[in-house]
């Protein structure tokens, strides 16, 4: 065996904390430090509810993609697993639904960082700042950078450290150890401050506390890598435990520390509540971590739909052009492709500045949830389920379909809904000429080998002397 296979074997092996580390690090991104607000807005208090069950509803979909790779290890993941339980059509609906959640996912976190930015430069427009982060990001991609996941473990530490920072200024502020607060300080106790806009307010919000769980199903293709396969739901209950219990804290102290009334779509509400006379370059401390961590998510949001686009050309469900790499080594035609996505963003940044966080946000969160459908779904036809798996399933599905009904009953929820819902019937109007094409082209070679063999079998007469046999196949002979 070649050294280089023993390195990634050994590159592989992760013990279970290992991975459940990875994914509270890789997991927290805008959809944490931005979208909370947008889910508190609309919610109120009791999105902790929703943070709490949506944590259930991802801990299913981690399970189940667990098992999958455990018991059939591929490298396609989710992708392959939709393939081999329902056919074709659902591996091409799979992967491009990832793709586009993926493409949203990041346009998100564009407008999320052009979002921080401004709080030091209120005046500039938030398209600058969106074209800005784009194409460094795009840069980074195209040249490579072996040192990047280096840099990516870096900023996970910074991460984490930030959210320690936060809770323990957060308890200081609150003890009042620390004074000249911002706003007063109240614990919510009644039903009608914990659900200011009813449950249908918070049902209206539960989409943004499953957005920030975003990233688990990367962490199921991640589960190949553990020393023990089987550890995996073990790594899964431990990580969203850690990730529930952090933001159900964080956001419960900053519910306490600022009025629902000052939440808002365009401010985190950790720089909100860390605001304060006697801390006055917290914030803009905070405000730059979340800078760097939002653009560490970016950037890997970039990496993984440029692989994704890769991979579906190779295997003829995308034009064939997007796998071609320039010079053998930059993938120029993907990028291009990824940037028109991005192009879109800035321009939707340019023209609905007020309303461009909320509406790719939600498109965003409805199709990662599509996909994790696709997961749950693959995983009844693949895995030997008991009646508990069964009920498990079961559970996530129906806590997807309220996350996803509940964008009905909010108007800027809405246009998010109907984006999410024109691409899944574009891939799926796509889907249907693909597979076409691919059944007429298997019909023309099984009829085309067909005849081959029934000439094969026809015996020489005196019409044929102008052929000869070879092999199996008759071959035309030269005439003189």
């Amino acid at each position: 065996m070649s050294k280089a296979s023993n390195s990634s074997k050994e590159e592989k092996k992760l013990k279970w904390w290992q991975l459940s580390l990875l994914g509270v690090a890789g997991t927290i991104g805008t959809g944490y430090f931005l979208g909370s607000s947008l889910a508190i807005s609309i919610g109120g208090p009791a999105v902790l509810i929703a943070y709490a069950l949506a944590a259930l509803g991802t801990y299913v979909v981690f399970d189940a993609l667990a098992r999958m790779t455990s018991d059939h290890p591929e490298e396609g993941s989710f992708r392959s697993y939709a393939k081999k339980a329902f056919g074709n059509w659902a591996g091409f609906a799979s992967g491009w639904v990832y793709w586009f959640s993926e493409l949203l996912i990041m346009g998100s976190q564009l407008t999320a960082l052009s979002i921080f930015s401004r709080f030091w430069f209120p005046h500039v427009p938030l398209w600058v700042f969106a074209a800005g982060f784009g194409v460094i990001g795009l840069c980074i991609v195209f040249f490579g950078n072996k040192g990047f996941d280096r840099v990516e473990n870096v900023l996970a530490i910074i991460k984490i450290a930030a959210i320690i920072m936060f809770l323990i200024l957060a308890i200081a502020l609150l003890a009042g150890w620390i004074g000249g607060t911002k706003y007063d300080h109240k614990v919510p106790t009644d039903m009608a401050a914990i659900f200011p806009k009813g449950g249908v307010g918070l049902w209206a919000a539960f989409l943004f506390a499953f957005y920030a769980y975003g990233g688990i199903e990367v962490l199921g293709i991640m589960s190949y890598r553990l020393e023990k396969p089987e550890d995996a739901p073990k790594a899964g209950k431990v990580m969203l435990i850690s990730l529930s219990t952090v933001y159900v804290v964080s956001i419960g102290l900053a519910l306490i520390m600022v009025p629902l009334s000052a939440f808002n779509p365009k401010e985190s509400p950790f720089v909100l509540a860390l605001s304060s006379d006697h801390l006055a370059f917290v914030p803009h401390l905070f405000n730059g971590v979340l800078i760097v961590a939002g653009f560490s998510t970016m950037t890997a949001s970039l990496y993984a739909v440029t692989s994704m686009i890769i991979t579906l050309a190779k295997e003829g469900d995308a034009p064939t052009l997007f796998s071609r790499k320039w010079k053998k080594k930059y993938p120029l035609f993907a990028l291009s492709l990824i940037g028109c996505g991005l192009i879109g963003t800035i321009v939707m940044s340019l023209l609905l500045p007020g309303k461009v966080y909320e509406y790719i946000t939600t498109a965003a969160g409805l199709m990662l949830l599509y996909n994790w459908s696709f997961i749950l779904l693959s995983s009844g036809r693949l895995l030997k389920s008991g009646k508990f798996d069964v009920v498990k399933r079961w559970i996530g599905l129906v806590l997807i379909t309220l996350a996803v009904t509940g964008t009905l009953f909010h108007a800027l929820s809405r246009p998010g809904l109907f984006i999410s819902l024109l691409l899944v019937l574009l891939i799926g109007i796509s889907d249907v000429i693909v597979q076409r094409k691919r059944k007429k082209k298997s019909s023309a070679q099984s009829a085309s080998a067909g005849k081959e063999d029934e000439e094969a079998d026809e015996p020489s007469t005196e019409k044929e002397a102008g052929y000869h046999i070879t092999g199996i196949r008759l071959r035309r002979s030269k005439v003189k």
